[in-house]
Parts: C-alpha cells; sequence; structure tokens
C-alpha cells in the first residue's frame, strides 16, 4: 500500500464543522483551494461530499458506496482530512443516493460516516496529480461498462486485477446466522448468471465455491462484495478467485446445486464436493490464511449499506434478516390508498401476500411479504419515499401475519389476499427479476412491449399518469422493452402503480419497474 493510504491529518468530529476553507490534496501535492461544504442538506447535486471516513479507507470503497445507483463519474480522496468528494454521472442517481442512506446509515470499516449534497456542481480534479483515483475508477467503469476483462489499466494491486476465473471462492466470517445456499445465489445473481454452488465446511468454517457464467460477473461480484455483510454486523464475505474454472456438481441438495441441470440427483446428503476438487481447493486454501475477527482484514461492518444495496438485502441493527414478514406503512395518503397499490408498489421488492389498511386508522396499512428478506428489501428502499404527495414511513410490525377479516364480514375492501395472484415477481426460483431490484428512480424499465405500439403511445400513456416524460428509450436489440425517465421519483412511482400490468391489447400485459440506468 502506498503511504497515502495511511491515517494522517486531524479528523473532523462535529458533522457540521463550519470548513469555510481548505485545502485539498489528491496524493499529497495538489494543493487547489476548495470550498469545504459546511450544508448538510443543500440544494441537490451529483457531486455528494462524504465526511467521517476511516483513515485507511480505499478508492475502492468509497466508489463502492456509488455503485448500485448509477454510474461514479469521479473521485477526490482527502486523506488528511478523512473526507471525499464523490462525483456520480446524474444529480438523479445522487438523489436516490442521499435518500437511500438517510434511511440505512452507511458504514464503512465499522464506522458510521456521513454523506450530503456538496455545494459544487461537478469535480474539476487534476488527473495527473490523483492518478491513484483515476486509475481505481478507470478499473471499476470498465468493469461495468464493458462484458469483457480489464486490459491496459494499470491499477494497483489493492484495486482491481483483471477477472481470472469465473469461480469465485467465498469464505464466511462471524457467522451468527445460518447462511444458505439460497442466500448465496439471491445475492451473487445481482452481478449475472450464477450457474453453480458447492457448499462445506472446512478448518470449521462455511465456505463455498460459486460459478459465473462469465469472468467479469465474478469480477463485479468480488469487487461490490469483498468484505460486506450479509446481515447487519455479522456473516462477513471473505472473496477470491479460485483456481478452478469449471466446478463438477453431482447431486443438487441444499449443500450443492448445478443451476443448469435440474435433472441431477439429490444423492441423499452425500459430500457434494467432488474429491479432485477436495485436493485441489486444499492446496490453494493455504494461500489465503483468512485472519481472525482481530486482524484489520476482518472487517466487521464494511460498507454494510452498500452491500446491501448492492446485493439487494439489507441488515437493520437489531433485526435478524430471517424474521419479520409483515411490515406497518404509515403516512398514506387515505384519500388515494388501495390494497391494490400498496400490493404493486411493494412487489417490486417481493410477492405481497397481503395487505390491510387500518379500519380505525386509514393513512396506515399492514403488508405481509412472502419472507423476511422481501420485508427488510421493501422497507430498506420505500422508507421516506413519496406516494400520493405523502412521505411514507414503512417500518417492521409486530404482528407476524395480516388476518383475513372472517367470513361474511364486509370491512369494505380495505383487506386483501394476494397469496394466488399471478402478478408475483419472485415466485419462480432463480428468476431474472431478482437481478433487477434497484431503490426507486425517476427512469422505468418497461417490458413486454407488443409490436404495434410505438413510442408516442407510451408517452402518452405514462403523461397521463399526472407526470412529464422526459426522456424515452426502445432497446436497440429488442423493441419489447424500452426505459422511460419521468421528471421526478414520485411520479415515476405514480406510473408504476398506475401502469405495471396495464393491457396494452394483444394480450400483452405492460410490466414496469425500476432502473438503474439514466437515459
Amino acid at each position: 500500500r502506498g503511504s497515502d493510504e495511511l491515517l494522517s491529518g486531524s479528523v473532523l468530529n462535529s458533522p457540521n464543522s463550519n470548513m469555510s476553507s481548505m485545502v485539498v490534496t489528491a496524493n499529497g501535492n495538489d494543493n487547489k483551494k476548495f470550498k469545504g461544504d459546511d450544508k448538510m442538506d443543500g440544494a441537490p447535486s451529483r457531486v455528494l461530499h462524504i465526511r467521517k471516513l476511516p483513515g485507511e479507507v480505499t478508492e475502492t470503497e468509497v466508489i463502492a458506496l456509488g455503485l448500485p445507483f448509477g454510474k461514479v463519474t469521479n473521485i477526490l480522496m482527502l486523506k488528511g482530512k478523512n473526507q471525499a468528494f464523490l462525483e456520480l454521472a446524474t444529480e438523479e442517481a445522487a438523489i436516490t443516493m442521499v435518500n437511500y442512506y438517510s434511511a440505512v446509515t452507511p458504514h464503512l470499516r465499522n464506522q458510521p460516516i456521513y454523506i450530503q449534497y456538496s455545494n459544487h456542481k461537478e469535480l474539476k480534479t487534476d488527473n495527473t496529480l490523483n492518478q491513484r483515483a483515476q486509475a481505481v475508477l478507470q478499473a471499476v467503469t470498465a468493469v461495468q461498462a464493458t462484458n469483457a476483462p480489464i486490459s491496459g489499466t494499470t491499477v494497483s494491486e489493492s484495486a482491481v486485477t483483471p477477472a481470472q476465473s469465473p469461480v469465485l471462492r467465498i469464505i464466511i466470517d462471524n457467522m451468527y446466522y445460518p447462511v444458505t445456499l439460497d442466500v448465496l445465489h439471491q445475492i451473487f445473481s445481482k452481478f449475472g448468471a450464477v450457474l453453480k454452488i458447492i457448499t462445506f465446511t472446512k478448518n470449521n468454517q462455511f465456505q463455498a465455491l460459486l460459478q459465473f457464467g462469465d469472468p467479469v460477473n465474478a469480477q463485479q461480484a468480488k469487487l461490490a462484495l469483498d468484505g460486506q455483510n450479509i446481515y447487519n454486523a455479522c456473516c462477513t464475505l471473505r472473496i477470491d478467485f479460485s483456481k478452478l474454472v469449471n466446478l463438477n456438481v453431482k447431486y443438487n441438495n441444499d449443500k450443492s446445486r448445478d443451476y443448469t441441470r435440474p435433472d441431477l440427483p439429490s444423492g441423499d446428503g452425500q459430500p457434494a464436493l467432488d474429491p479432485a476438487i477436495a485436493a485441489a481447493f486444499a492446496k490453494e486454501t493455504s494461500l489465503l490464511a483468512v485472519p481472525g475477527a482481530l486482524s484489520p482484514l476482518a472487517i466487521p461492518n464494511a460498507a454494510a449499506a452498500a452491500a446491501a444495496a448492492a446485493a439487494g438485502r439489507v441488515g437493520m441493527p437489531g433485526v435478524s434478516t430471517g424474521g419479520n414478514t409483515v411490515l406497518l406503512v404509515s403516512n398514506l395518503n387515505e384519500e388515494m390508498v388501495t390494497p391494490q397499490s400498496l400490493f404493486t408498489l411493494f412487489g417490486v421488492y417481493g410477492d405481497v401476500q397481503r395487505v390491510k389498511i387500518l379500519y380505525n386508522k386509514k393513512d396506515s396499512a399492514l403488508i405481509q411479504m412472502a419472507d423476511g428478506n422481501q420485508s427488510q428489501l421493501a422497507m430498506s428502499h420505500l422508507n421516506g419515499q413519496k406516494m400520493y404527495g405523502k412521505i411514507i414511513r414503512v417500518t417492521l410490525s409486530k404482528h407476524q401475519t395480516v388476518q383475513l377479516p372472517r367470513e361474511g364480514l364486509d370491512d369494505q375492501g380495505l383487506t386483501k389476499d394476494f397469496g394466488n395472484s399471478p402478478l408475483h415477481r419472485f415466485k419462480k426460483p432463480g428468476s431474472k427479476n431478482f437481478q433487477n431490484i434497484f431503490p426507486p428512480s425517476a427512469t422505468l424499465h418497461l417490458s413486454n412491449i407488443p409490436p404495434s405500439v410505438a413510442e408516442e403511445d407510451l408517452r402518452t400513456l405514462f403523461a397521463n399518469t399526472g407526470g412529464t416524460v422526459k426522456a424515452f428509450k426502445f432497446f436497440q436489440r429488442d423493441h419489447k422493452m424500452a426505459l422511460l425517465q419521468m421528471s421526478t421519483v414520485e411520479e415515476a412511482i405514480q406510473a408504476l402503480i398506475d401502469l405495471h400490468n396495464y393491457n396494452l391489447g394483444e394480450n400483452h400485459h405492460l410490466r414496469v419497474s425500476f432502473s438503474k440506468s439514466t437515459i
């Protein structure tokens, strides 16, 4: 590691330190004057000011905070000040990121950090002096933008190295909750098609080999998830490339799975690890001795929120993610809200089973999801969003289930059972929808568009939901899909509620979800 990574300078303790002017050092000698950002929540800007960073934090970790929300276009680390500036491609992405992290405090290396809008509208950095940060950024962007391994980018080994193998070796530290093969599949599927997984215990540690279809996906997953926690403050992922390039799975059971071969026998609990693989594994394990939790390498809560956004699951403090499936939603617009509208919006993050708008308090509702992961996911993404003009609050309910009204009792349609709904997005195991869970954004992803429907028809349809359509683009390869951008996230939420499953004719029902892209 270069000396610029060591802890240096003073830490600004107060979240509101008034920094009238500070000298920004990128790699130690870029003495530009930079106006400090002393506003907590100033006017939105695509440049974010991040404070209270741990001293030894790397550029890659700071960039990872922004990746789930869109493209990161520039970074400036102020090592001596324990601060950084992060520039995103769009203001919209920055707004989504700030909103997200205001609900879920981001942590890097087990330390809470603070994110706010910068006074700067863009970052101008001297690239020669800010070389290391630029190299890391280029490498990350190359991995994100193209589906080819990076070449010709020289980056220090602590940042990004070209992908070697489509197989990742995963060790899980601090495993206080069970981590199953399905949990790993759900997390890693975000980054591409997972073909095979083998899990086993070695040296009293839960380990796994996981094979992607493409080495680039393995590279992206390693970059985003290494050092992150699956659940809050525990189950830390340690990820490395395996020397194996292909896994030989013999059985499909709870220890191993080949998703390309659903016909494999279950093997009745026999060891799933091929002896040849076990031997190869014994050789490579000694190369990466993972020290215990006291070592600085074990980062108990590194960027938990970033991992959550990237992996589509959020561990909230004190909540075991296996837990409650029922959410309490309050501050609803009682004139407008219906069980159907809540089903559609919350259905973006899980399969809604039942919805009950409270009879004596019609601005509140109980929503039962299919499992605890889905309720966590819906809560982290929808708490603080605007629905029908009101900022909704989403928390875990103390109820275990949503009761249906007794037979013959009319509750004015306030309770609805969606258990058998054909509109559940996540029914099929390994469904593509698991890979496309994103925070609410102004850009919507549309699919299942029939050939007869033109851009103009869709623009008109979406404008009729009460918002303004700012941009529209059909997918080049596939006119069944398109991106459509509303002018605000609130308008996009409204359009999704109104138009998901809208009948466009020719037996095509429009599918609408939030997109991470911008047009």
